[in-house]
């Protein structure tokens, strides 16, 4: 598992957008984060996976840019966007099962074969009926 050094995180501090009244008119307490992930202290496998991804929050230098603004306390703004550039580096670390393509059996083969006869012989008994 690869873990975010806090240190590598640049934050800044913007206001925040919505509604708010007054407080968000004068207080910037929003949250930008910018990771940058070719100079990070992550693994290569997790740099390239992460680079893969398709992420509008990923600019074409590499930088991932989190912006977190759902509290008021400028602190816990910060401490959501390091869990979700967490979370994000977590979901690339983990490589996926590749699939290998295997053979139905022939028992299933026969199952679907037979489904299908059935349904048309349901389906030929729905014509007109005659004496």
């Amino acid at each position: 598992m690869a873990v975010i050094n806090p240190a590598e995180v640049e934050f800044s501090a913007i206001r925040a957008q919505g509604p708010g009244g007054q407080n968000v008119n004068k207080v910037s307490c929003a949250v930008h984060a910018r990771f940058d992930i070719a100079a990070s202290s992550l693994p290569g496998h997790v740099k390239e996976r992460l680079l893969a991804l398709r992420d509008a929050r990923i600019t074409g230098e590499g930088v991932l840019v989190i912006k977190a603004q759902q509290s008021r306390s400028l602190e816990q703004n910060k401490e959501d966007a390091l869990r979700r550039l967490q979370a994000l580096v977590d979901q690339a670390a983990v490589v996926p099962t590749v699939r290998r393509p295997t053979r139905p059996t022939r028992g299933s083969q026969v199952r679907r074969l037979d489904a299908k006869t059935r349904s048309g012989q349901i389906k030929a008994l729905r014509g007109k009926v005659t004496d």
